[in-house]
């Protein structure tokens, strides 16, 4: 349902580089019958205003700026490969009620792909040494850069498998938190999918995810199309990897066979990002659900 109407005013100053919040019209919230976060999105939402300040993210933990700049990373990536804005349905009788995620268009991808770019070349730097303010400062600027664009384009498979993995946290308590309670932050759950993801996604729009791999160094000059989404996963598991500290699978926060079911009866009800999801057939619930159970499958180690 949509937002009625507009908030009171409110000023959004982000204290880590990775949700772009400051930008979107989205709201994330537990939803405890489902053990599963979810979100609502409308413009309604959006804040009046946003303070962008890097001061504001330099005592961040390494593990965090990692954790957060995953997130801008999966965001730019999804909202690069979403299915484009004129085959989201259903369409809207007017272009004033169209969603605030309304898939990929030409405005979002500027943004996107910009992040992504600065994601690839900033966030290691950022996690490596805490004194590089420059490399703190692009990312906190790539992070809203991503957030105009996946606010506008929205994000998909990543994110809407993210939503289960955190809820249901067998048990895991991420290196770096200060904190003694079990926690999965939220771009690491996003990220541990997303080798599987963009495998998945590959053959939608090779040329995209080929486009994606060259932002991570790959010579793409030489890689045929049907190997794109291949090409891309591979690129992304050895950035992840070469991050250090994260988890290279759902095996290693502690998922088993046994939680399989869980995750996909936790992700069928996020249709708001999956709906924006190139590959996956929604129109048939049997269909949709063999095929996150098999992204699951794939994505239990990398």
């Amino acid at each position: 349902m949509p937002i009625p109407s507009k908030l009171f005013p409110l000023i959004a100053i982000p204290t880590t580089a990775g949700t772009g919040s400051e930008t979107t019209g989205t709201a994330i919230f537990d939803m405890v019958s489902k053990r599963a976060k979810t979100g609502i999105a409308h413009r309604n939402l959006k804040p009046t205003l946003g303070l962008v300040d890097p001061l504001n993210t330099r005592t961040m933990p390494s593990a965090v700026h990692a954790a957060s700049g995953l997130d801008v990373l999966c965001h730019s990536l999804e909202s690069w490969t979403a299915i484009p804005f004129y085959e989201r349905v259903p369409r809207p009788t007017n272009p004033i009620n169209r969603p605030a995620y309304q898939g990929a268009n030409p405005i979002s991808d500027i943004f996107s792909l910009k992040a992504l770019r600065d994601t690839v070349k900033y966030l290691p730097r950022a996690v490596k040494d805490p004194d590089d303010h420059e490399a703190q400062s692009q990312m906190l600027l790539a992070a809203t850069l991503a957030g105009v664009g996946f606010g506008n384009a929205g994000v998909h498979l990543c994110h809407g498998m993210s939503y289960p993995i955190s809820g249901q946290n067998p048990g895991y308590k991420h290196p770096g938190y200060q904190t003694d309670s079990n926690i999965i932050p939220h771009g690491v759950s996003v990220a541990v999918t997303a080798p599987a993801v963009f495998k998945f996604t590959g053959a939608s729009n090779p040329e995209r995810h080929l486009q994606a791999a060259e932002c991570f160094g790959v010579d793409i000059s030489q890689v045929k199309k049907e190997s794109a989404g291949e090409v891309l996963s591979e690129a992304l598991a050895e950035f992840l990897i070469k991050l250090g500290d994260q988890p290279r699978g759902l095996k290693h926060l502690g998922f088993t066979s046994e939680h399989l079911d869980d995750l996909v009866e936790g992700t069928i009800p996020q249709a708001r990002v999956l709906m924006l999801a190139p590959s996956l057939e929604m129109s048939n619930i049997e269909t949709e659900k063999e095929q996150l159970r098999g992204l699951f499958e794939e994505a239990m180690e990398y």
